[in-house]
């Protein structure tokens, strides 16, 4: 993967956040720490869009003829079968 260098520009405040977590261990440097950020953010943002898709997909589907006791029980057992 090619790297490609950029400038970026903290406040005063931001710099002595990121030395700080940097002196404590959590990360060696701030590029680093930017790079986990926007993987964070990348990460965060396909969870927003994989549930307007489930969102989307349950209004066009319609109602359901389920009672909230199937709804309940179908859930708890989708859950016992993860665990």
């Amino acid at each position: 993967m090619a790297v490609i260098r950029k400038s970026i520009t903290f406040t005063e405040q931001q710099e002595a956040y990121v030395k700080s977590l940097i002196e404590q261990g959590f990360y060696t440097n701030d590029s680093e720490y930017v790079r986990d950020i926007i993987r964070k953010d990348q990460e965060r943002r396909k969870h927003v869009v994989d549930l307007n898709e489930a969102l989307i997909e349950g209004m066009e589907s319609g109602p359901s003829d389920a009672t909230i006791d199937s709804i309940w029980e179908e859930a708890i057992s989708e859950h016992n079968a993860r665990q």
